[in-house]
């Protein structure tokens, strides 16, 4: 075939997808529960500001929505994803294989990956990181052997908490919030324990033993609704809840934050790196949708703006942790003018 009909070729392609970007009204975006509640804020600050069409936003999960926006670029294919972690290299991938390969990654904010219980319970609920990995993950050191997990109870594993059953909701594998809960709070639980502080063991070990949550009853995956995790912990007072700060922050009226290693989640507590489990949250915009679907550009603007971002913004009455002025800046100046993000290292 010569270049000429290559050429030809590829300029059709573009053009059908163009076109088909063109036919849709809507805004569309995907990703994870914990960003969810921040974009559907902005999106609704957006239409009643401008009068559009408000965007449709669905909470697929992180992974889920890494691998819908990464399906493609054109009418069917997401503008935005959420992301409560950093997009993986498989995931970046995965875009350049099918097409999508400018993409602007912001970095909007903290949040605090949050334990919560009704307020119902009396109990003035304190844990470790090491208590939460010997109450959650598949296996531990019992005698100095590594086994299937056996407690049942909080007591079981410090006679300091109460003598109630072990029963947790959390997020399912799709879930970003279950990627850093993995990481921030069960790895980390699982290196302060003595079998694993004083056995040599290194990172990659952690990684391959300690990452496992058991399947034996205690700990249940909820899905990727946050909500419904709520109303579980409302009907039943002693079990624990595993989500995003921000749902925690709606839900102050009925739940109550459990402190780890001693500190309360707060927006101070997570902003000052105190408590010390808190991770980053993203999104990620399809820019060769931008001047193709109708208002992208606008919503882009008003999620970029300092009405939604900075302190004291509408976001972090939402319960977002700001970026500080310089970090916030220079995001702010690289989304609008569609920086293009560098490959995951």
């Amino acid at each position: 075939m010569s270049y000429l009909k290559l050429a030809t070729s590829a300029l059709a392609v573009t053009a059908v997808s163009a076109t088909a970007a063109i036919a849709r009204e809507e805004i569309r975006i995907v990703g994870s529960s914990t960003v969810f509640p921040y974009t559907q804020a902005v999106a609704e600050q957006f239409s009643n500001n401008t009068g559009a069409p408000s965007p449709i936003v669905e909470s697929t999960g992180t992974g889920g929505g890494m691998k819908i926006f990464c399906g493609g670029v054109g009418e069917a294919h997401p503008d935005i994803t959420g992301a409560s972690r950093a997009m993986k290299t498989s995931e970046y991938e995965l875009c350049q294989s099918n097409g999508v390969t400018d993409i602007s990654e912001a970095l909007i904010g903290f949040d605090g990956l949050s334990l919560a219980i009704s307020r119902s319970n009396d109990f003035d609920w304190g844990l470790t990181l090491g208590e939460i990995y010997l109450a959650l993950a598949a296996q531990v050191p019992v005698d100095g052997e590594w086994v299937d997990n056996p407690y049942t109870k909080w007591s079981e594993i410090n006679s300091d908490l109460p003598d109630t059953e072990i029963l947790a909701y959390g997020p399912p594998p799709t879930s970003g919030t279950r990627d850093a809960f993995v990481e921030l709070a069960m790895h980390a639980g699982c290196e302060e324990l003595d079998y694993v502080a004083s056995g040599g063991f290194d990172g990659d070990w952690v990684e391959e033993n300690c990452s496992r949550m058991r399947t034996d009853g205690p700990f249940i995956e909820a899905g990727e609704n946050d909500n419904l995790i709520v109303q579980r912990l409302e009907s039943d007072p002693n079990a624990v809840g595993i989500f995003g700060y921000s749902f925690l922050y709606e839900n102050l009226d009925r739940l109550k934050g459990v402190k780890i290693e001693g500190v309360e989640p707060t927006t101070d507590s997570i902003a000052d790196k105190s408590y010390p489990v808190s991770r980053p949250l993203y999104f990620y915009v399809k820019n060769a949708h931008r001047g193709v679907i109708p208002n992208l550009n606008e919503f882009i603007e008003e999620y970029m703006s300092e009405d939604a971002l900075e302190s004291g913004g509408y976001l972090s009455e939402r319960g977002l942790v700001p970026l500080a002025d310089d970090r916030r800046a220079a995001l702010q100046d690289a989304i609008l003018h569609g920086k293009q993000m560098d490959a995951p290292k």
